[in-house]
């Protein structure tokens, strides 16, 4: 790969499109996108909505968890993931990978998401329904 994979973190709507373009090549016959979607309820418990909030330095670290499993694999890969207020069925995190066969693909975006979620400094706080919010990953 030429370029610098696509890792970011924002705060407007992920654009899946630019996703998908930044690891679809003509040699790769798999591509798998992983869509982290805010769901209506956590541990038995309505939820209303979702705040995500970033450490500064978190774009790095989501771009050191890109380079590093791209390098590791050989794949292309990418990753964005929005912060601020979300609602249900909103996007928090999309990532891709593209792989020459469907395994490997599958393979490198799970380890990805994974990597992202225990490495990258986001934090959410979940507002349920009976009016009672939690910090999740503090």
């Amino acid at each position: 790969m030429s370029a610098a994979p696509l890792a970011r973190i924002v705060v407007e709507p992920i654009d899946e499109a630019q996703i998908r373009a930044a690891v679809d090549a003509a040699d790769c016959g798999a591509l798998v996108m992983f869509h982290g979607i805010v769901r209506d309820h956590d541990g038995g418990r309505g939820v209303n909505a979702l705040d995500y909030r970033a450490h500064p330095d978190a774009e790095r670290f989501i771009a050191d968890c890109v380079a590093s499993e791209s390098e590791r694999t050989g794949l292309r890969l990418a990753a964005v993931h929005r912060i601020g207020s979300l609602a249900i069925g909103d996007a928090a995190l999309v990532a891709a990978a593209a792989a020459p066969h469907r395994a490997e693909a599958f393979a490198a975006i799970e380890r990805l998401v994974e990597r992202i979620k225990q490495e990258v400094p986001i934090w959410k706080r979940q507002h349920f329904g009976d009016g009672a919010s939690e910090w999740v990953g503090l």
